[in-house]
């Protein structure tokens, strides 16, 4: 199975609120501090606010490099962290997902709101199509992500995912344990599950 060993700039995707229980900024720091120990680099959104901030400074406590990406329209609210290391600045919601996307070895979706499942879902998805072979993974805090876990089984028990797809989705809410399901990740082959899809079609076009 393949390792991935050099998976050290963790890209996070999280919520710029701090969620009403607290157990959302405990777990934030407790990911944070594997992340110190596995000395990784944080990518993230470039926020001082929520739960970006939590994992950010955890890592800026413990001298580990932290990058964040943002929109020039949210950082002229006022909302940049500009304390990071390095703050990039770029002109869309799209250019930042890109630049977070080439930089990182990994991603992991915290708890947050509709931009981290935008973000994550892009992701998940790139992952799929063999953009890049790279972990994408649920840290389902207080079974936050429950739902969306049964909806991507139900879609693969439906028909409309890929079952290895939805087998391939990492999920835990223990942070030691995410990154080692993360280093056994396998990519899927993308041209045996085409060929699969092609074949399908066919059939259901000589049965009608």
């Amino acid at each position: 199975m393949q390792k991935f060993k050099s998976m050290k700039k963790i890209c996070i995707f999280c919520g710029s609120s701090m969620g009403f229980d607290p157990i959302y900024r405990e777990k934030a720091v407790e990911l944070g501090q594997v992340m110190v120990d596995r000395q990784c680099e944080l990518l993230y959104g470039g926020g001082s606010v929520g739960l970006m901030k939590i994992i950010a400074d955890v890592m800026l406590q413990n001298k580990c490099k932290v990058i964040g990406t943002i929109t020039e329209h949210l950082n002229n609210m006022d909302v940049g962290y500009n304390d990071i290391d390095e703050l990039i600045v770029v002109d869309s919601m799209a250019e930042r997902k890109k630049v977070l996307e080439d930089m990182a070895d990994g991603f992991i979706a915290m708890p947050g709101g509709l931009g981290t499942m935008d973000e994550f879902f892009e992701v998940f998805v790139l992952s799929q199509l063999r953009v890049f072979d790279k972990p994408v993974a649920l840290y389902n805090v207080n079974g936050y992500y429950n739902d969306i876990i049964h909806f991507i089984k139900r879609a693969a028990d439906e028909g409309f995912v890929r079952k290895e797809h939805a087998d391939g989705l990492i999920v835990s809410d223990d942070p030691k344990e995410l990154f080692q399901k993360m280093e056994q990740f396998k990519p899927t082959d993308v041209k045996k599950w085409v060929v699969e899809i092609k074949e399908q079609v066919k059939t259901e076009q000589l049965n009608n």
